[in-house]
């Protein structure tokens, strides 16, 4: 199966070639080190800051970290910020490209690099730049960043997604017992995005004060996300909470539910996943089938309006992932398992394995790579759910991203924590911009255009 291309856009002889490139290392939202890039034309400073993941899937491309335990418990990105400024803008600067020329950019700096993963340059590095040139492609073009998007796949029209909040963390980002990672709300039910934002976030302010009920004011402690963390085991139990939340805030029937299992983290091999894998030397009683799981899942949607579920299984667990897919019809998303690469996506097309893909610009390393793993996704009548990391910052391109590629839905945290919201408060401003001509995915952000 061949990769969809993006569009390669040009513009006059006047337009802006980079004339400088500069990184630094900055702090995520987990006060870990991450990579920041300002590249320069004559129009002014763009600048791009790379988020990171908790819960990265093998298969990513290869984010750049220095290893000595001495600096940051090893988690120092100063080579990577030294081959942007050493390597990558030199280079980029030498070689005339312009701007406006994505697609050429990100082709020469992956060439530049020379591997399968990034791991000579490294991702971060290279996305850090990657997201620069989009901005300043942008503005060379003089169209706002979410069209600018459009053009580069091809797409005449925007849409605004449905926010997928995730409000109770579990799993790597929160220190409970909870295994899987995320439960999140849906406002399908809302007419706009910014009603979406006011079912929310009340939502979410019913929710603390049912937690607060049950298991006391420490149990309103937030995760990595902005959900809230109590510490429970059962996970029906967090689905329960947010059930009792929505009726309380009077939206039921307008607000579905997803969850991110993120079920990597507790695979222990042989069919076997431990859903008490948080706790040490645990008695076992927690740990089930791949076949149990799914009949887990199954009892969920019929007892909760469930609509969309991400890494049900390991990301090599094929064979699970298939018959999940097969036998629901809500969706089910795909992270660790196609980590926004072209070729793991062909795999799960070819085995059926999932029916939508989660896209992470950093799972790639670049633009053009994430706008053709959408493309192929969408080739393949899958939809797309544009996504933020664990470890965030507080850029906002994704926000523009789902706007422009149409995706529909994006999950970018709780309503809670500024760098969750930046990327939320950016989609209102777009939908101020839009007026009248803005559309809403709701109901259909499966598949919204």
């Amino acid at each position: 199966m061949v990769p969809i291309q993006i569009r390669s856009l040009s513009c006059s002889s006047a337009a802006m070639s980079v004339t400088k490139v500069f990184a630094r290392s900055i702090f995520d939202s987990r006060g870990n080190p991450t990579v920041e890039v300002d590249l320069y034309t004559a129009k002014g400073l763009f600048r791009a800051a790379v988020p990171s993941g908790a819960s990265t899937g093998v298969h990513e491309a290869l984010e750049m970290r220095d290893g000595d335990k001495k600096l940051y418990h090893g988690k120092s990105v100063f080579n990577a910020v030294k081959n942007v400024n050493d390597v990558i803008g030199p280079e980029l600067i030498k070689s005339g490209l312009q701007v406006t020329q994505q697609k050429e950019i990100d082709e020469f700096m992956i060439k530049l690099d020379g591997t399968e993963n990034k791991s000579k340059l490294g991702a971060n590095a290279i996305l850090g730049v990657s997201l620069a040139v989009c901005k300043a492609g942008a503005a060379e073009l003089g169209l706002p960043l979410y069209r600018h998007l459009a053009n580069l796949a091809n797409y005449k029209d925007v849409i605004l997604p449905v926010p997928a909040f995730n409000v109770i963390n579990g799993g790597s980002h929160a220190g409970n017992k909870l295994a899987m990672q995320e439960f999140m709300i849906l406002p399908t039910g809302a007419s706009s995005f910014t009603e979406a934002m006011r079912m929310g976030t009340e939502i979410y302010h019913h929710l603390k004060a049912v937690i607060k009920s049950k298991f006391g004011l420490d149990a309103t402690a937030v995760g990595d996300e902005g959900g809230f963390a109590p510490n429970i085991l059962n996970n029906k139990d967090a689905l329960s909470l947010i059930t009792d939340a929505i009726e309380r805030a009077g939206y039921t029937g307008k607000i579905e539910i997803g969850m991110d299992v993120a079920a990597s983290e507790f695979y222990k091999g042989n069919n076997i996943y431990d859903l008490d894998f948080k706790t040490e030397n645990n008695d076992g009683s927690q740990k089930i089938s791949g076949e149990q799981l799914c009949d887990l899942y199954t009892s969920f949607c019929k007892d909760f309006p469930i609509t969309s579920i991400e890494d049900p299984f390991d990301q090599d667990d094929w064979d699970n992932w298939t018959r999940m897919t097969a036998g629901t019809n809500i969706q089910i998303v795909g992270d660790d398992l196609t980590v926004t690469n072209p070729k793991r996506i062909t795999t799960a097309v070819e085995k059926k394995a999932c029916n939508c893909l989660l896209l992470k610009v950093n799972q790639i390393g670049s633009v053009t790579e994430s706008i053709n793993a959408h493309l192929l996704a969408k080739s393949n009548g899958w939809g797309t759910m544009v996504s933020h990391r664990s470890g965030e910052t507080e850029d906002t391109f994704i926000a523009d991203l789902v706007v422009g590629l149409c995706t529909g839905q994006i999950k970018t945290g709780a309503p809670c924590r500024s760098e969750r919201l930046a990327k939320y408060n950016q989609i209102l401003r777009i939908e101020e911009e839009l007026g009248a001509s803005a559309k809403y995915a709701g109901k259909s952000f499966r598949m919204p255009c």
